[in-house]
């Protein structure tokens, strides 16, 4: 199982177990906490009507009396409220009050005066001095519905006289406890949501970090450029840096090691060539063949300085992951400045250059190393230029690519070199001296092209000749 799956399933599996004991705490308080709140409400209440009913209760005229009078308009009253979005179209309350023995003397309901009500615990508590409240089963109700009876002394000055008890049936309740726990329900579900979305995104975002690292990792070990990747994460970010350090500390060290070894292969051809003919100098000969010696000599000499001047750049460019301050280039004025620089050149070779370029083709890159590119293309086509022959060069849009083609006259390319061509070192010999370069122009022009994006490639051109056809990322301006 992926571990992205794992995350979210665990965080799923948390974020579902909590939400669930949190919903059934909140709901299970709902209805205790408003039944608390009517307790409260009723408490008021009795208190305020024990104090009215105290003079009528002294005086001996309860049930006659202006607070038997205006219970019974209370209970006659029209009444339509709507608390919140619950209408209220009656009013509940059931008063009734006992003398000091717990006999009742007065009940809004009619139903009990006379009974002996000191054994329910509103009125015997109240008697003994302490708080008096009861729930008893409201028979106008299913099983499970209650009525709520609390009471409060009637006292005249410190003498306990009578208890006013107030009854509510906690059934009027029922809505408002429903309500509340649906939109407990709802607001739970609203916020498992959100808290599954916000899961789903960090695990999406820490997945997305991981795989840009596993990318990364991907792409140094195929040995591709790859810069490493920016990531927001503070721990993410380290990571990434740290593997950079790592690709940084390895590849340099291979690196120096390989073309150490390269470059010690490749310079004792001519320092053999140079010691060679060091030693015939030292022996008396002719000054024609002296001079041809010395020749030698310095052409081997040049060649090493050669070789390590583009040995020096390649290696710089091969260790760049990506292009320093590119900016729009016109390639068309790239390509005749080339050109131009050339020109001693193909007068000496009496070449006729053909360049045929599109308009407005630009790339985004770095001017500079487009130019060496160029050079080691054009030199590589003169090279194997016939003499008195056209050297052609020409540059397209295709879609969103600007491709150039350089293409020579020469010989083209023998079967067997076909596929050693951008190796480094490899080089063919030059058809008029048969001498070898130093085999890195290709290689230089390969590592450009990798690094704008783009990428080059040399075939043998449709009547004869070679052409190398050099494709990169075109930008609109």
């Amino acid at each position: 199982m992926k571990l992205s799956v794992r995350l979210f399933l665990g965080y799923f599996f948390i974020v579902a177990v909590a939400g669930q004991l949190v919903l059934n705490l909140v709901v299970r308080e709902i209805s205790p906490g408003v039944r608390t709140a009517l307790e409260a409400s009723l408490v008021d209440t009795a208190n305020l009507l024990a104090e009215l009913a105290a003079p009528d209760l002294r005086q001996g005229r309860l049930a006659t009396g202006p607070f038997a009078e205006a219970i019974q308009r209370y209970a006659a009253r029209p009444v339509s409220a709507q608390i919140f979005h619950f209408p209220k179209q009656s009013l509940d309350y059931r008063v009734y009050v006992t003398d000091a023995h717990g006999v009742v003397l007065f009940d809004s309901a009619h139903q009990a005066v006379g009974q002996d009500y000191s054994r329910w615990n509103d009125v015997y508590l109240t008697l003994q001095g302490r708080y008096g409240a009861r729930s008893s089963p409201d028979p106008s109700q299913t099983a499970g519905r209650s009525v709520m009876h609390v009471a409060a002394p009637v006292l005249a000055g410190d003498e306990l006289i009578g208890v006013v008890t107030v009854a509510y049936p906690t059934a009027l309740l029922q809505p408002i406890v429903e309500n509340s726990e649906a939109e407990v329900r709802r607001d739970a579900l609203a916020l498992f949501s959100a808290a599954l979305l916000f899961g789903a995104l960090f695990n999406w975002r820490l997945t997305r970090s991981i795989g840009s690292l596993v990318a990364y990792a991907r792409a140094v070990t195929a040995g591709r450029k790859a810069p490493a990747p920016r990531l927001r994460s503070l721990e993410m970010a380290t990571l990434a840096e740290a593997l950079e350090s790592m690709r940084e500390k390895l590849e340099g060290k291979q690196y120096v090691e390989r073309y150490v070894q390269t470059l010690t292969h490749e310079m004792k051809s001519p320092l053999a060539a140079i010691r060679g003919a060091a030693e015939l100098l030292e022996e008396p000969m002719p000054d024609a063949a002296r001079r041809r010696f010395a020749g030698n000599v310095r052409e081997q000499a040049e060649r090493l300085d050669q070789l390590i001047e583009r040995m020096l750049g390649l290696a710089a460019l091969e260790q760049r992951q990506q292009l320093s301050e590119p900016v729009p280039v016109d390639l068309g004025h790239l390509v005749q400045a080339v050109i131009d620089e050339k020109t001693p050149l193909l007068a000496q070779r009496r070449l006729k250059p053909v360049v045929s370029l599109g308009e407005r083709l630009y790339i985004h890159g770095e001017a500079f190393l487009l130019r060496q590119a160029l050079s080691n293309l054009i030199d590589n086509a003169v090279a194997f230029s016939p003499e008195e022959s056209v050297l052609e060069v020409y540059g397209e849009r295709r879609d969103s690519m600007v491709v150039l083609r350089i293409r020579d006259h020469g010989i083209g390319i023998p079967a067997y070199a076909a596929d050693r061509l951008f190796e480094r070192f490899y080089s063919l010999p030059r058809p008029d001296t048969g001498r070898k370069s130093t085999g890195l122009g290709l290689s230089f022009v390969r590592e450009v092209a990798l690094l704008h994006q783009g990428g080059i490639e040399v075939v043998n051109a449709s009547g004869g000749g070679a052409e190398a056809i050099l494709s990169l990322p075109a930008v609109h301006c």
